[in-house]
């Protein structure tokens, strides 16, 4: 039987994502005959589980501005990359990154349909806000921490001048 439970979380997250959703396994009858139905059943239990939570989720980031979805998924890991699947600097970036150590999560604006394109033009704006007098492209923009880093020129002279280690370890991105 699986059961679903929303749980709070600490003060110090945003209000939108103060509960979690939490799915867990109560009991597996294990034993003979039937085994086949009864994992059949369970898959099936799961399934519906994880479609309601997905679309729990997909409900809270449809309510909320493109402004406030940038800050609650650049908010959600140490490093988030945002970026576009074929862009050649969005792929130096995230070889960068992994190349680090570091586990990026990386959001795919292409693939997000018309809410990528809404978080795109966010970000266009946070990158051309940061730097005026670089033609800022709105992707790769990364945050490290929470707090928009930049672009692949950014990232590029922190790696380059010594300071995105201690960036990332600072964020706890890095264990070193």
């Amino acid at each position: 039987v699986y059961t679903c439970s929303r749980t709070p979380r600490p003060n110090s997250t945003p209000p939108s994502a103060q509960f979690s959703l939490s799915c867990s396994l109560l009991s597996i009858r294990a034993g003979g005959g039937g085994g086949g139905r009864r994992r059949r059943r369970r898959r099936f239990r799961m399934r519906m589980v994880e479609e309601a939570a997905e679309g729990m989720m997909m409900t809270m980031m449809r309510r909320s501005g493109p402004s406030e979805r940038v800050a609650r998924m650049a908010s959600g890991n140490a490093v988030v990359v945002f970026s576009v699947s074929g862009c050649c600097m969005c792929h130096v970036v995230k070889r960068l990154l992994l190349g680090l150590g570091v586990g990026p999560t990386v959001y795919e604006l292409d693939q997000l349909g018309r809410g990528g394109r809404e978080i795109q033009a966010v970000l266009s704006h946070l990158l051309s806000a940061t730097s005026p007098s670089v033609s800022a492209a709105a992707v790769p923009a990364v945050f490290v921490g929470g707090q928009l880093l930049g672009g692949v020129e950014k990232v590029m002279s922190c790696h380059i001048n010594g300071s995105l280690v201690p960036l990332l370890k600072q964020a706890g991105a890095l264990w070193l």
